[in-house]
């Protein structure tokens, strides 16, 4: 049997990054992962791979954020994986189904990594998210709901984001450029 942790080392190495910065990031979370058998648990301190799903809407045109209640920004929908997920992308797909109400389909390919600073996720201080982000694509007249996670979650054009931060501009251009969607 696969462990989560060979399967994200499996997904990582198997990826092709869309640019060198993308490359680097790969090789730093598989060497996190050589490193640290506990390497996608969130006790693994000062960092930890965690999965996400950036949800399009079914022409690419929109992207369903939620507005996370701790952070108190809107993100892709994700977090940490848990014991009873068996791949990084399943991971990426309860969170985001626990987080949105949507049953969805995800692509098993990464769209992005994300290396980020969270404040509020350890015990001692900050720790970062070694994020792997996928892509779903939401039924057209697909109805969502708002988590104890979420103060809102809502659907936003694709190119007019409310915190447009350069990392979720790029997943979402990456995304939209997987599906053949030209941005504009």
């Amino acid at each position: 049997m696969v462990s989560l942790r060979d399967d994200a080392l499996e997904v990582l190495r198997r990826w092709a990054p869309p640019h060198e910065e993308q490359e680097r990031l790969r090789d730093r979370y598989v060497r996190h992962l050589e490193a640290h058998p506990d390497g996608l648990r969130r006790g693994c301190v000062p960092d930890h791979v965690t999965a996400s799903t950036l949800v399009l809407s079914h022409d690419g045109s929109r992207v369903l954020l939620t507005h996370h209640a701790k952070a108190r920004r809107w993100f892709q929908f994700g977090g940490h994986t848990e014991d009873g997920d068996a791949t990084l992308v399943g991971a990426a797909a309860r969170e985001a189904a626990e987080e949105s109400g949507l049953s969805l389909v995800l692509d098993g390919v990464p769209v992005q990594l994300s290396e980020h600073e969270v404040p509020f996720c350890g015990p001692t201080g900050t720790v970062h998210h070694l994020d792997v982000r996928f892509l779903a694509v939401a039924p057209e007249g697909a109805s969502h709901a708002v988590s104890d996670e979420s103060l809102d979650v809502r659907w936003w054009p694709a190119d007019a984001l409310p915190h447009p931060d350069p990392d979720l501009v790029e997943l979402v251009e990456l995304a939209r450029a997987r599906l053949g969607v030209v941005a504009g």
